[in-house]
């Protein structure tokens, strides 16, 4: 029986994640306190691992009880905490110094920062799925991989890429559940630069896109909905959360069951939101 293994919450967009046991949805369909927070330019632009390398180096811890962060930079020995309410201009002032150029921090308390706003609810992954690509590129750690590709849910109990099961044809969703909540799947989240550099330096590898897209043609299910894949830079599914689902809660254990083969008919297509997660 499938079942949620892992819950990863990224409290700032581009910054490391929380690993934690349980989680309640917002009412814009997103986790709590995932991607609450956005470092943004002057120009109101995301400063993210698409734009800056740079956003690679930096390493954070939160106490999300606490509401704190303890922000430092990748082999260096000096940390420094702030309050993520009573002490954010000090924290963009910090953050502000190691880019270079001024930034600030936003916060979204309905749904976050999503890449995806139309479904804007957690990406979701097997394990079996992050060990297979791990064994796609000797010398990479199963935490390296998963760092890279910064899913919120974990399934285990399921073969490689079974996750390609929770979304239909174009402009369709599929229902499913896990414990108590119901998700519609959306589409395979299309992948941009992140996922070929290093999550602690930043450094590219040159090669890592090519490999991945070929190997990720090879091993495509038959289950997988062909439609989504005009090209195999794909991986993770984005998700919908009903409404009626706000303030309900995830945690370790829950099983997940797809409830009908038939896929609900959406509004629109999925084409303009499949993003990446950053």
């Amino acid at each position: 029986m499938p079942f949620l293994s892992k819950i990863l919450i990224f409290p700032i967009k581009s910054l490391d994640g929380v690993e934690v046991t349980q989680a309640s949805l917002l009412e814009g369909g997103a986790i709590a306190y995932d991607r609450e927070f956005a470092i943004v330019n002057e120009q109101g632009k995301f400063v993210n691992g698409k734009r800056t390398e740079k956003v690679h180096a930096l390493r954070s811890s939160f106490d999300l009880a606490a509401r704190t962060v303890t922000l430092g930079v990748h082999n260096q020995s000096q940390f420094q905490t702030f309050h993520l309410d009573r002490e954010r201009n000090a924290l963009a002032s910090w953050l502000s110094d190691y880019f270079g150029y001024t930034v600030t921090l936003q916060q979204n308390l309905y749904m976050g920062f999503p890449d995806d706003t139309e479904a804007s609810g957690p990406t979701v992954i097997s394990s079996a799925t992050l060990e297979t690509i791990t064994s796609w590129f000797p010398g990479l750690s199963l935490e390296e991989i998963r760092h890279r590709v910064r899913a919120n849910l974990e399934i285990d109990g399921v073969p490689p890429f079974w996750e390609d099961q929770l979304f239909g044809k174009l402009g369709q969703y599929v229902p499913f559940q896990i414990g108590d909540v119901a998700f519609l799947g959306s589409n395979p989240c299309q992948r941009c630069v992140v996922l070929t550099r290093n999550p602690w330096t930043g450094k590219r590898d040159s090669s890592f896109q090519k490999e991945f897209t070929i190997k990720r043609q090879q091993t495509l299910p038959n289950w997988a909905e062909l439609s989504h894949f005009n090209h195999f830079f794909r991986l993770t599914v984005n998700t919908k959360v009903p409404p009626s689902e706000t303030g309900k809660v995830l945690q370790i254990g829950d099983e997940i069951k797809i409830l009908q083969s038939q896929a609900i008919h959406s509004a629109a297509t999925d084409e303009g939101n499949t993003k990446l997660p950053g």
